[in-house]
């Protein structure tokens, strides 16, 4: 998939799993805490009719505001959908619940590559959401130099600055600055680390927006440019063909979400429901045309629209493939640094 990937990916082996059969019917209530405009609504639709589960969804914008949500506890959630890199933390913090996804129904859907992966070991908690990358978004009709470079955001030429945006997320946008900066993800290299900060410095006046749901704005021509994951810029193309979507050649995040059950959830056997139906063909290629990133599930292909086989956002030309790095999870003292460098950088 991404050479300089594979090490991670790579580590995705297959298991020899035994399944064991899934409750065919439910009743009652499921409550999902999810990244905002990420959920098809059909899906939901399809898993309330076929287990008599009604499904409300809460919205969020990074991975660390869902954190902090639930942390503080009383929050009424039942399922959870953090990046790769986030998973350890809701593991070793005891905020997820060991479900075995891995012996559910529909595990053997997942690609093999996906079945064993370093972040939850065995999928003993999490199942697959959907996999993309965060690059950049810029939109053609306002500016025709490069787009695969990350210095649209951080050197922007004059087309684009007050015209940028950057998605709030911490672990992704933190990732694609310091290989910007010539160093690996999950650093302490302190020059590399103050590099970072003076150049985000520099560059932060000719920003626009911090902004989560950006897809109309930049559709609309109110953001020319965006960093962004490549599923928003393929919808925001859907709306505006001159959006395109960039891999940045001083390197670009590959990154996954995953399903979790909340350790305190009030609906554990409907949340566990959720992973399995989650894992099916029809759920996966439903989410996928939704949101336009790809998912891990064998079969789903049947259930996506034809454009994203050769969509630039999702197949990655091959020139570039070597640039992508597979977000991990950081050492806990390194996240500590990288958030007190990112609560700098947002003053």
């Amino acid at each position: 998939m991404i050479s300089k990937s594979k090490t991670a990916f790579a580590a995705f082996a297959t298991l020899a799993l035994a399944f064991t059969a899934t409750s065919v019917r439910a009743a009652g209530e499921l409550h999902v805490f999810n990244w905002g405009d990420y959920t098809s609504m059909d899906m939901i639709k399809k898993f309330e009719e076929k287990y008599d589960v009604k499904v409300s969804i809460t919205d969020y914008d990074s991975n660390d505001t869902a954190l902090a949500k639930v942390r503080t506890g009383g929050h009424g959630f039942d399922v959870v959908v953090p990046s790769a890199n986030y998973v350890p933390i809701w593991i070793s913090e005891e905020l997820a619940l060991e479900t075995n996804p891995n012996q559910m129904e529909n595990f053997k859907n997942i690609m093999p590559q996906f079945q064993d992966v370093p972040y939850d070991p065995g999928r003993k908690y999490s199942v697959p959401w959907l996999w993309g990358t965060t690059g950049v978004a810029v939109n053609t009709s306002i500016y025709s130099g490069d787009v695969d470079t990350l210095s649209v955001i951080l050197d922007p030429p004059q087309e684009l600055a007050g015209k940028i945006n950057v998605v709030p997320e911490m672990g992704d946008v933190m990732a694609l600055f310091i290989m910007y900066a010539g160093g690996e993800i999950c650093t302490e290299d302190k020059a590399v680390l103050m590099k970072v900060r003076d150049m985000v410095k520099a560059a932060k006046p000719k920003w626009l927006a911090m902004d989560y749901s950006n897809v109309e704005k930049l559709a609309k021509g109110d953001y020319a440019a965006s960093l962004e994951w490549n599923g928003g810029a393929f919808r925001a193309r859907l709306q505006n063909s001159a959006i395109k979507w960039g891999y940045p050649k001083e390197g670009f995040v590959v990154w996954m979400d995953n399903v979790l059950v909340l350790k305190d959830a009030k609906n554990v056997e409907n949340a566990k429901l959720f992973q399995n139906y989650l894992m099916t063909p029809e759920a996966a290629g439903l989410n996928s045309t939704f949101a336009r990133y790809a998912n891990a599930i064998t079969g789903s292909e049947e259930f996506m629209p034809e454009d994203m086989k050769a969509a630039r956002e999702i197949v990655i030309p091959p020139e570039l493939a070597d640039k992508g790095r597979f977000i991990a999870a950081c050492p806990p003292r390194v996240t500590e640094l990288y958030t007190a460098l990112w609560t700098e950088m947002l003053k």
